[in-house]
């Protein structure tokens, strides 16, 4: 099916809402995902209201949910993460291996949604914002829709030592996804385009593009990988790899402001 999920912050009890209608106050996302694709549509069907959402959208997860990542998908996120590294030959390895690099990123609770800020970590001097397709997949390892994401990243401690990325990429304001969920088949997701755009001071000082097109694995392969030996029966959340990254001498400073585009959705977030 083609649909757009969302979740909105109604009166500190969140609703979500399904192309802009507020879904049953019993929907349950968690058990949505639980459900092979075959039957998501007709979940949905059964908790349809014709009451209009809120504006406020918060982050299209619950709190339970599980983030992970996956590292060096593309070509120039090899070369960044080489030239940010003391051990450069590392991700060359992992960019050419058959196994992909993949890593816990964050749990729902802790996850930013569309408008809410990002953090550049206190200790770090070189913090970037990573753009990437997050894929969707219910509790059958099916990848049932996309989001977009922003995989922040604090590339002096990784660049330290490998062994530090856990702390360069995992930390409060360091991943952020929305604005809500597009319900898709995988095929449709195979030509996204991906762009990012910073503003500081109300000027535009990084923008780029890139297109899933260009990843090394596909969002199924990546998925299968994952669910090898974990099970997520109410579904998680992948974030793919960054194909777009500045330039080195960038950094994110406290008032830019992200803009990261994935299909047709649009996340923005500010930096504290």
């Amino acid at each position: 099916m083609n649909a757009y999920l969302s979740k909105h912050g109604v009166g500190g009890n969140p609703r979500w809402a399904l192309d802009g209608k507020q879904l049953s106050a019993d929907f349950n996302f968690g058990q949505m995902l639980a459900e092979p694709s075959s039957s998501i549509e007709s979940y949905l069907r059964l908790h349809r209201t014709d009451e209009v959402a809120s504006q406020d959208l918060v982050a299209p997860l619950e709190p339970s949910h599980e983030v992970w990542a996956c590292g060096v998908t593309y070509l120039r996120s090899r070369s960044a993460r080489e030239a940010e590294s003391t051990v450069r030959d590392v991700y060359s390895r992992v960019y050419e291996a058959e196994r992909p690099e993949t890593f816990f990123k964050a749990v729902g609770w802790r996850v930013v949604g569309h408008g809410a800020p990002i953090r550049v970590r206190r200790d770090s001097g070189w913090t970037v914002p990573e753009p990437e397709l997050t894929l969707v997949v219910n509790g059958h390892g099916e990848i049932v829709g996309y989001t977009a994401g922003n995989d922040v990243s604090a590339r002096d401690i990784e660049g330290e030592n490998p062994l530090y990325l856990p702390q360069a990429k995992v930390y409060d304001g360091s991943c952020a996804i929305g604005p809500g969920i597009m319900l898709c088949s995988a095929a449709e997701i195979a030509q996204l385009r991906i762009e990012m755009q910073i503003e500081r001071a109300g000027s535009v000082v990084f923008e780029g593009d890139t297109s899933v097109a260009q990843m090394k694995r596909t969002p199924a392969e990546l998925v299968s990988w994952l669910i090898r030996e974990i099970t997520f029966p109410t579904g998680a959340f992948v974030l793919t790899g960054a194909g777009i990254v500045p330039p080195d001498a960038f950094s994110l400073k406290s008032g830019d402001r992200v803009r990261i585009k994935v299909g047709e959705l649009v996340l923005e977030n500010p930096v504290a």
